[in-house]
């Protein structure tokens, strides 16, 4: 017997197959662990759902999760990722057309597939995993679906080449009485009884802790002096907790002996893959210790092998729209059941484990069981365009599995009105079409369109892929080492100036490392260039340069562009030094983020941003000085 039938997915094997010939939608619920993410595609695999050139995808919800899980199956059957086994993320792929019949892929991904094959007829058997997490995408996916199944079934009467689609929907919790009445034909099965592989002990504490950043530390250092070898993960809300905690341990451990050496690891979104992947790295268990610090990327569908104890903050940070202030901030709130048990599976998965909650047992009763899906939080500006761009008008017609909120949805086609993308009577226009192609946010894809009528394609080009990276630019966020590269007028500007050196350097990794810039961000902003390029193409728009024009002011275009795609997030100086949204009487007191050129000098009446975060104070960054005149249109 190998090792993957020791799986409690495997006594299910038969069943599932069974239970997929018979019914059109199959939802699976199985604890962390249980084997249903790596196994099951294996089994559709052998069992034929994948001949004739079809394909089976497995969607997840983040791109570490889809790129880590690929890698692991594809190891398991001794290959190279990118053969029979590929995954796709925005961005990044490793898929072979004529090989690959296992596809791991972000929700987000399989969302822009439909655009070019509403009816995804290259695949017989679509898995959503992680469906417990109710991401936006995941709720879209599950309307789109739902429809396409329905086509298939209609279709497939009339022509017999064409299958109908099979649906498995995997999911952590119980809670899928919704999912089963929203499907038609569809069945639960549980795997394993709701039993983990091995038994976690959950401690709590007696009395609630004051500074739970403070009690991370101290627990991670007893666990260190008390307890038998086994890596730690511990969960925080954000990078300046995680890059917080681990400096102070650092601090402490490089003091001390120990038989025992300790390795301290970040994992969060912003990182790049490379160091994300640093935390699947074997290490010898009775020499060194693992200590990685994440926030909730390390919550599902990651199989770090080795986690014998887990640290629970008992906190999570999510995204918040109002569409009053017309502004999408994250927020720490205090994490579902759901999650915390989630949290307490990521031990116990090789050996039996430890789960320390950082808060009582009565505090954990009084938590809710899930949290709010995202669908009810977000802004879905980019939702309804590509809704509009499938062919779906009313919006509110739509099958949601639930329905989010009508301020949002009002928000959302306000923005899409003014960006051009779609007409009085709600309708998308041409050029909410071409929005729509792009594979970004819908007023980054403005600016590119924008920068045709001001001859700046070629810079903002360059701006808007600097813009769409999903890693830290900087390894260290004070701007002394990097001097040479801001731009007095702000972030986006200095995002052009970095690249256009970096390519004068020759793409120099020394050129990189000397200003403490993230090599690894820019060779992928390099590569999002060249992708973008390639739609810029599509659509026949020539790439110019500012450069070649007999412009007085080079920059006055190019930020004309950015105004065109953020024209909301114009913000104007008070006497008291902070900022107020010219539009929005609500968003005031904004203060400019400490990683923003602007912030080591500034006095600029008027300012355009990209985002706000709210910690202590509301930061507005990636900012630009801008002109009000250039709001008339």
């Amino acid at each position: 017997m190998n090792i993957h039938q020791t799986l409690p997915i495997y006594e299910n094997k038969k069943d599932i197959l069974y239970l997929l010939e018979k019914y059109s939608t199959l939802i699976i619920i199985g604890t962390t662990g249980c084997g249903k993410t790596t196994q099951i595609p294996k089994y559709l695999w052998e069992s034929g759902w994948a001949d004739g050139g079809r394909q089976i995808v497995c969607t997840q919800p983040r791109r570490i999760s889809t790129v880590s899980v690929a890698t692991r199956v594809a190891d398991e059957m001794n290959q190279s990722v990118g053969k029979t086994v590929g995954y796709s993320v925005r961005f990044d792929e490793q898929i072979d057309d004529n090989l690959t019949r296992i596809k791991y892929t972000t929700d987000g991904m399989l969302l822009r597939e439909m655009m070019l094959d509403p009816l995804l007829l290259r695949y017989s058997v679509i898995m959503v995993d992680e469906a417990h997490e109710r991401s936006l995408n995941t709720d879209m996916l599950f309307g789109l679906l739902k429809k396409i199944q329905k086509a298939r079934f209609l279709k497939k009467s009339e022509n017999s080449r064409i299958d109908e689609l099979k649906l498995i929907i995997s999911s952590a919790t119980l809670q899928v009485e919704q999912l089963q009445k929203y499907f038609q034909n569809s069945y639960i099965l549980t795997i394993g009884k709701g039993q983990r592989i091995y038994p976690v002990d959950i401690m709590y504490l007696e009395e609630p802790c004051i500074n739970y950043l403070d009690k991370c530390y101290h627990t991670v250092i007893d666990i260190q002096n008390s307890q038998p070898p086994g890596d730690i993960l511990v969960f925080l809300t954000g990078k300046e907790e995680i890059d917080t905690l681990i400096e102070r341990l650092d601090n402490f451990f490089s003091t001390q002996k120990s038989k025992i050496s300790v390795v301290l690891l970040a994992l969060y979104s912003q990182m790049s893959m490379e160091k994300q992947l640093k935390v699947f790295q074997q290490t010898n268990p009775s020499m060194t210790r693992k200590v990685i610090v994440s926030t909730n990327v390390a919550e599902t569908s990651l199989t770090i092998d080795g986690i014998v104890y887990v640290v629970d903050c008992g906190f999570i940070k999510i995204k918040s729209y109002s569409p009053l202030e017309a502004m999408e901030s994250l927020v720490v709130v205090p994490v579902s059941q759901s999650s915390a048990n989630q949290r307490s599976g990521r031990a116990g998965r090789n050996r039996p484990g430890k789960c320390y909650r950082l808060y009582t047992e009565d505090s954990f009763s009084k938590l809710d069981h899930n949290l709010i899906p995202e669908i009810s939080r977000s802004n879905l500006t980019p939702l309804i365009l590509q809704l509009k761009n499938m062919g779906i008008d009313n919006i509110l017609n739509f099958d949601f599995l639930t329905l989010p909120p009508t301020n949002n949805l009002a928000s959302a086609l306000e923005t899409l009105y003014k960006l051009g993308a779609i007409d009085d009577n709600g309708k998308l226009t041409e050029t909410g079409g071409i929005l729509s192609e792009f594979p970004l946010d819908p007023q980054l894809s403005k600016v590119l369109l924008t920068s045709q009528r001001f001859h700046c394609t070629f810079e903002c080009l360059i701006i808007v892929s600097m813009l769409s990276l999903q890693s830290n630019l900087y390894d260290i966020q004070s701007h002394s080492h990097r001097k040479d590269v801001l731009i007095r007028q702000g972030d986006h500007l200095t995002l052009l100036n970095i690249f256009q050196q970096f390519q004068q350097s020759n793409y120099s990794k020394s050129w990189c490392k000397s200003r403490q810039i993230n090599y690894k961000s820019m060779t992928m902003a390099l590569k999002i260039k060249n992708q973008l390029q390639a739609y810029l193409k599509k659509f026949s728009i020539p790439i110019q340069s500012i450069q070649d024009t007999d412009e007085k002011d080079l920059t006055i275009p190019i930020r004309k562009c950015i105004v065109a795609g953020f024209f909301n997030n114009i913000v104007r100086l008070q006497s008291d030094g902070t900022y107020k949204s010219i539009g929005n009487p609500l968003l005031d007191n904004l203060y400019i983020h400490p990683i923003s050129v602007l912030s080591l000098q500034n006095s600029s009446p008027f300012l355009l941003y990209n985002e706000i975060l709210y910690t202590t104070k509301r930061f507005i960054k990636d900012l630009i000085v801008i002109e009000p005149e250039w709001l008339i249109k």
